[in-house]
């Protein structure tokens, strides 16, 4: 890291080891991500619970190359948070998992999301708005007016190619969107 490691407490004293184990998470995130150029910790108590312990909020900072990431984990709801150790573990397993995401991105391994398939139209009935299209594997795929892009349900006809996207519903599969 080119910056020293920031740690700051707000709302409550400053703890040895609180602080040891933030290095330690911090250095797990710097094994994990090597190009981490400055990171930055903010511990808080809320004191403003009467029938219940104080709630810790973590807040962290890094700074990599060409992107800065913030992960505040603040739950008020969450009893758990009452324990700092667990408020900092559920911090750093957000910050590893953002970190992970970045580097995947730099790598240029970005998740895929073509889930598109091909199809012929088989059926349409525009009187009711829906058709039905054939897969590849020979199934009958509803399809709704709605759900073909750009308003070119008017413009389909028996036979056309198209691609589409299948998602299941209560009454079986059905075309999400349709490109025609």
């Amino acid at each position: 890291m080119q910056t020293p490691l920031q740690i700051t407490f707000r709302g409550i004293p400053k703890s040895e080891a609180v602080e040891a184990r933030i290095r330690e998470k911090v250095s797990k995130l710097e094994r994990f991500h090597s190009h981490i150029m400055s990171c930055r910790v903010a511990v808080e108590a809320e004191h403003q619970r009467h029938h219940q312990g104080n709630h810790y909020h973590i807040r962290i900072d890094i700074t990599a190359p060409n992107k800065e990431l913030v992960i505040s984990r603040e739950h008020h709801d969450k009893k758990a948070y009452e324990d700092i150790y667990v408020a900092i573990r559920d911090a750093f397993n957000a910050a590893a998992r953002q970190l992970e995401g970045y580097a995947r991105v730099r790598r240029g391994e970005v998740k895929n999301h073509d889930l598109q398939t091909t199809g012929r139209v088989i059926h349409i009935f525009p009187e009711n708005d829906h058709g039905f299209i054939e897969s590849s594997d020979g199934r009958e795929i509803y399809f709704h007016r709605n759900s073909v892009v750009g308003g070119g349900f008017d413009s389909l006809s028996v036979g056309d190619e198209i691609r589409y996207i299948e998602e299941d519903d209560d009454l079986g599969p059905q075309a999400a969107i349709i490109y025609p």
